[in-house]
Protein backbone atom coordinates (compact mmCIF):
# COMPACT_ATOMS: atom_id res chain seq x y z
CA UNK A 1 0.00 0.00 0.00
CA UNK A 2 1.17 3.38 -0.74
CA UNK A 3 -0.36 6.36 1.22
CA UNK A 4 -0.33 10.33 0.89
CA UNK A 5 -2.96 12.51 3.32
CA UNK A 6 -3.72 16.27 3.80
CA UNK A 7 -2.91 18.22 6.28
CA UNK A 8 -4.05 21.03 8.09
CA UNK A 9 -6.20 22.59 11.02
CA UNK A 10 -8.86 22.93 10.66
CA UNK A 11 -8.79 19.68 7.92
CA UNK A 12 -12.51 18.18 8.54
CA UNK A 13 -14.52 19.69 5.70
CA UNK A 14 -10.90 19.30 2.82
CA UNK A 15 -11.77 17.97 -0.37
CA UNK A 16 -8.15 17.14 -1.41
CA UNK A 17 -9.07 13.27 -0.48
CA UNK A 18 -11.81 13.20 -3.42
CA UNK A 19 -9.39 14.64 -5.94
CA UNK A 20 -6.61 12.67 -5.04
CA UNK A 21 -8.69 9.30 -4.59
CA UNK A 22 -10.73 9.63 -7.93
CA UNK A 23 -7.45 9.94 -9.72
CA UNK A 24 -5.67 7.04 -8.01
CA UNK A 25 -8.82 5.02 -9.07
CA UNK A 26 -9.13 6.79 -12.69
CA UNK A 27 -5.92 5.20 -13.62
CA UNK A 28 -5.90 1.70 -11.28
CA UNK A 29 -3.69 2.72 -8.24
CA UNK A 30 -6.30 0.42 -5.85
CA UNK A 31 -3.42 -0.17 -3.30
CA UNK A 32 -3.25 3.67 -2.91
CA UNK A 33 -5.04 5.49 0.29
CA UNK A 34 -5.43 9.13 0.27
CA UNK A 35 -6.50 10.42 3.74
CA UNK A 36 -6.38 13.97 6.18
CA UNK A 37 -5.09 14.74 9.71
CA UNK A 38 -5.28 17.41 11.99
CA UNK A 39 -2.42 18.53 12.62
CA UNK A 40 -1.05 22.15 13.73
CA UNK A 41 2.30 24.05 13.14
CA UNK A 42 4.24 22.23 16.28
CA UNK A 43 3.33 18.79 15.65
CA UNK A 44 4.36 18.91 11.71
CA UNK A 45 7.86 17.63 12.08
CA UNK A 46 6.53 14.70 14.66
CA UNK A 47 4.04 13.69 12.27
CA UNK A 48 6.66 13.48 9.41
CA UNK A 49 9.12 11.78 11.38
CA UNK A 50 6.55 8.85 12.07
CA UNK A 51 5.83 8.32 8.51
CA UNK A 52 7.53 5.22 6.89
CA UNK A 53 8.14 4.41 3.17
CA UNK A 54 5.05 3.83 2.16
CA UNK A 55 4.49 7.28 2.20
CA UNK A 56 4.53 9.33 -0.99
CA UNK A 57 3.68 13.01 -0.01
CA UNK A 58 1.22 15.29 1.80
CA UNK A 59 -0.49 18.10 0.90
CA UNK A 60 -0.41 20.89 3.35
CA UNK A 61 -2.91 23.50 4.20
CA UNK A 62 -3.04 26.00 7.06
CA UNK A 63 -1.19 27.08 8.87
CA UNK A 64 1.79 24.51 7.67
CA UNK A 65 2.92 26.44 4.52
CA UNK A 66 5.93 27.96 6.37
CA UNK A 67 6.58 25.35 8.57
CA UNK A 68 6.92 22.88 6.04
CA UNK A 69 10.03 24.99 4.73
CA UNK A 70 11.87 24.01 8.41
CA UNK A 71 10.58 20.15 8.24
CA UNK A 72 12.18 19.53 4.58
CA UNK A 73 15.18 18.56 4.01
CA UNK A 74 15.03 20.17 0.38
CA UNK A 75 12.98 23.16 -1.23
CA UNK A 76 12.06 23.75 -4.69
CA UNK A 77 13.21 27.44 -5.95
CA UNK A 78 9.41 28.13 -6.40
CA UNK A 79 8.85 27.17 -2.82
CA UNK A 80 12.04 28.99 -1.50
CA UNK A 81 10.71 32.67 -3.26
CA UNK A 82 7.24 31.91 -2.09
CA UNK A 83 8.33 31.44 1.69
CA UNK A 84 5.74 28.85 1.30
CA UNK A 85 5.21 24.95 0.63
CA UNK A 86 1.36 23.34 0.03
CA UNK A 87 3.69 19.84 -0.47
CA UNK A 88 5.66 17.90 1.03
CA UNK A 89 6.92 14.69 -1.41
CA UNK A 90 8.35 12.14 0.21
CA UNK A 91 10.80 9.62 -1.84
CA UNK A 92 14.08 7.66 -1.18
CA UNK A 93 14.00 9.19 2.40
CA UNK A 94 14.29 12.36 1.45
CA UNK A 95 11.52 15.40 2.05
CA UNK A 96 11.33 17.48 -0.22
CA UNK A 97 9.08 20.70 0.12
CA UNK A 98 7.47 22.59 -3.17
CA UNK A 99 4.30 25.08 -3.75
CA UNK A 100 1.36 24.19 -6.32
CA UNK A 101 -0.40 27.22 -5.32
CA UNK A 102 1.06 29.24 -7.95
CA UNK A 103 1.87 27.22 -11.08
CA UNK A 104 -1.69 25.96 -9.92
CA UNK A 105 -3.10 29.49 -10.14
CA UNK A 106 -1.43 30.08 -13.94
CA UNK A 107 -2.63 26.40 -15.19
CA UNK A 108 -6.14 27.60 -14.26
CA UNK A 109 -6.08 30.91 -15.77
CA UNK A 110 -4.54 29.53 -18.81
CA UNK A 111 -7.84 27.48 -19.02
CA UNK A 112 -10.14 30.44 -19.66
CA UNK A 113 -7.42 32.08 -21.90
CA UNK A 114 -5.06 34.27 -19.57
CA UNK A 115 -1.49 33.62 -20.27
CA UNK A 116 0.51 37.07 -19.73
CA UNK A 117 -0.49 39.66 -17.41
CA UNK A 118 0.78 43.38 -17.04
CA UNK A 119 -0.66 44.30 -14.04
CA UNK A 120 -1.70 42.34 -10.63
CA UNK A 121 -4.25 43.27 -8.03
CA UNK A 122 -4.02 41.26 -4.61
CA UNK A 123 -7.07 41.59 -2.38
CA UNK A 124 -5.54 40.75 0.91
CA UNK A 125 -1.72 40.30 2.22
CA UNK A 126 -2.08 36.76 4.28
CA UNK A 127 -0.87 33.28 2.93
CA UNK A 128 -2.66 33.00 -0.13
CA UNK A 129 -1.29 36.18 -1.13
CA UNK A 130 1.92 34.52 -1.55
CA UNK A 131 1.25 32.01 -4.13
CA UNK A 132 -0.73 34.90 -5.92
CA UNK A 133 2.49 36.89 -6.22
CA UNK A 134 4.66 33.76 -7.45
CA UNK A 135 1.42 33.72 -10.21
CA UNK A 136 1.96 36.83 -11.28
CA UNK A 137 5.17 36.69 -11.62
CA UNK A 138 5.17 33.26 -14.17
CA UNK A 139 2.29 35.76 -15.96
CA UNK A 140 5.30 38.12 -16.76
CA UNK A 141 4.10 40.87 -14.77
CA UNK A 142 6.23 43.78 -12.87
CA UNK A 143 3.84 45.56 -10.41
CA UNK A 144 1.25 43.87 -8.26
CA UNK A 145 -0.44 45.96 -5.90
CA UNK A 146 -1.43 44.47 -2.55
CA UNK A 147 -4.85 45.95 -1.02
CA UNK A 148 -4.95 45.13 2.50
CA UNK A 149 -6.30 46.46 6.17
CA UNK A 150 -3.04 46.24 7.77
CA UNK A 151 -0.12 47.97 5.77
CA UNK A 152 2.43 45.45 8.19
CA UNK A 153 0.77 42.89 6.65
CA UNK A 154 1.84 44.13 3.27
CA UNK A 155 5.07 44.96 4.19
CA UNK A 156 5.90 41.03 5.39
CA UNK A 157 5.25 40.39 1.15
CA UNK A 158 8.09 42.37 0.33
CA UNK A 159 10.70 40.35 0.79
CA UNK A 160 8.94 37.58 -1.33
CA UNK A 161 8.04 40.20 -3.74
CA UNK A 162 11.66 41.34 -4.07
CA UNK A 163 12.69 37.43 -4.31
CA UNK A 164 10.63 37.42 -7.88
CA UNK A 165 11.68 39.94 -8.95
CA UNK A 166 8.65 42.40 -8.33
CA UNK A 167 7.66 45.74 -7.62
CA UNK A 168 5.43 45.68 -4.75
CA UNK A 169 2.64 48.18 -4.55
CA UNK A 170 0.70 49.14 -1.11
CA UNK A 171 -3.00 49.87 -1.08
CA UNK A 172 -4.85 50.37 1.57
CA UNK A 173 -8.62 48.87 1.68
CA UNK A 174 -10.31 51.50 0.78
CA UNK A 175 -8.85 52.01 -1.96
CA UNK A 176 -9.40 48.65 -3.82
CA UNK A 177 -12.25 50.58 -5.44
CA UNK A 178 -9.46 50.62 -8.43
CA UNK A 179 -8.33 47.40 -8.37
CA UNK A 180 -10.84 46.57 -11.11
CA UNK A 181 -8.25 48.28 -13.63
CA UNK A 182 -5.41 45.80 -13.23
CA UNK A 183 -5.58 42.93 -15.71
CA UNK A 184 -5.92 40.47 -12.97
CA UNK A 185 -7.79 40.76 -9.75
CA UNK A 186 -6.73 38.03 -7.13
CA UNK A 187 -8.67 37.88 -4.31
CA UNK A 188 -7.21 35.82 -1.25
CA UNK A 189 -9.58 37.05 1.53
CA UNK A 190 -11.25 34.57 3.73
CA UNK A 191 -15.21 34.26 3.14
CA UNK A 192 -17.27 37.48 4.18
CA UNK A 193 -14.23 40.12 4.00
CA UNK A 194 -15.24 41.29 0.29
CA UNK A 195 -19.05 41.36 0.72
CA UNK A 196 -19.66 44.68 0.44
CA UNK A 197 -16.21 45.71 -1.27
CA UNK A 198 -17.31 48.52 -4.24
CA UNK A 199 -14.80 47.27 -6.81
CA UNK A 200 -14.61 49.37 -10.42
CA UNK A 201 -14.22 46.55 -13.02
CA UNK A 202 -13.19 46.99 -16.44
CA UNK A 203 -14.57 44.89 -19.40
CA UNK A 204 -12.43 41.91 -19.71
CA UNK A 205 -10.18 42.53 -16.40
CA UNK A 206 -10.31 38.76 -14.83
CA UNK A 207 -11.28 38.13 -10.98
CA UNK A 208 -9.76 35.39 -9.24
CA UNK A 209 -11.90 34.31 -5.99
CA UNK A 210 -10.10 31.48 -4.24
CA UNK A 211 -13.85 31.24 -2.08
CA UNK A 212 -15.70 28.27 -3.70
CA UNK A 213 -18.39 28.40 -0.60
CA UNK A 214 -20.88 29.61 -0.90
CA UNK A 215 -20.44 30.31 -4.94
CA UNK A 216 -21.21 32.97 -6.46
CA UNK A 217 -19.62 35.74 -3.87
CA UNK A 218 -20.97 38.89 -3.98
CA UNK A 219 -17.28 39.92 -5.40
CA UNK A 220 -17.74 37.86 -8.32
CA UNK A 221 -21.36 38.44 -8.79
CA UNK A 222 -20.60 42.17 -9.22
CA UNK A 223 -17.55 41.25 -11.05
CA UNK A 224 -19.54 39.34 -13.96
CA UNK A 225 -22.11 41.91 -14.20
CA UNK A 226 -20.00 44.52 -14.96
CA UNK A 227 -17.99 42.44 -17.60
CA UNK A 228 -15.25 40.88 -15.82
CA UNK A 229 -14.44 37.21 -16.43
CA UNK A 230 -14.60 35.13 -13.17
CA UNK A 231 -13.05 32.37 -11.93
CA UNK A 232 -13.60 30.57 -8.49
CA UNK A 233 -11.44 28.54 -5.84
CA UNK A 234 -12.66 25.43 -7.22
CA UNK A 235 -10.19 25.65 -10.49
CA UNK A 236 -7.37 26.59 -7.76
CA UNK A 237 -7.97 23.51 -5.66
CA UNK A 238 -7.88 21.30 -8.78
CA UNK A 239 -5.09 23.02 -10.24
CA UNK A 240 -2.49 22.94 -7.54
CA UNK A 241 -3.80 19.63 -6.50
CA UNK A 242 -2.82 17.97 -10.17
CA UNK A 243 0.33 18.97 -9.55
CA UNK A 244 0.84 17.21 -6.54
CA UNK A 245 -0.57 14.19 -7.66
CA UNK A 246 1.70 14.08 -10.38
CA UNK A 247 4.59 14.63 -7.83
CA UNK A 248 3.40 11.58 -5.93
CA UNK A 249 2.40 9.06 -8.32
CA UNK A 250 5.36 9.92 -11.13
CA UNK A 251 2.33 9.51 -13.37
CA UNK A 252 2.44 12.34 -15.96
CA UNK A 253 -0.35 13.46 -17.28
CA UNK A 254 -2.54 13.18 -14.20
CA UNK A 255 -6.60 12.23 -15.09
CA UNK A 256 -7.76 15.73 -14.89
CA UNK A 257 -11.05 14.94 -16.33
CA UNK A 258 -11.95 12.27 -13.03
CA UNK A 259 -10.64 14.31 -10.64
CA UNK A 260 -12.69 17.07 -11.86
CA UNK A 261 -15.74 15.29 -12.12
CA UNK A 262 -14.93 14.15 -8.54
CA UNK A 263 -14.54 17.72 -7.20
CA UNK A 264 -17.96 18.73 -8.92
CA UNK A 265 -19.51 15.63 -7.63
CA UNK A 266 -18.59 16.27 -4.05
CA UNK A 267 -19.42 20.19 -4.26
CA UNK A 268 -22.53 19.36 -5.64
CA UNK A 269 -23.50 17.29 -2.08
CA UNK A 270 -22.67 19.99 0.11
Amino acid sequence: MMQAAVLGKPIEHSLSPVIHSAGFAAVGLVDWVYTRHECDEPGLAAFVDRLDNTWAGLSLTMPLKEIALVVADEVTPVAEAIGAANTLVLRDGVRLADNTDAPGMVDALAEIGLTSVNEVAVLGAGGTARGALGAAQRLGAETVTVFARRREAVAELEPVAERLGLVLRSASWDEAVIAGRSDLVVSTVPRGVTDGLRVDWRPGTVLFDVLYDPWPTPLAAAAEREGAKVLDGLALLLAQAVRQWTQFTGIDPAPVGAMRDALDAAVGRR
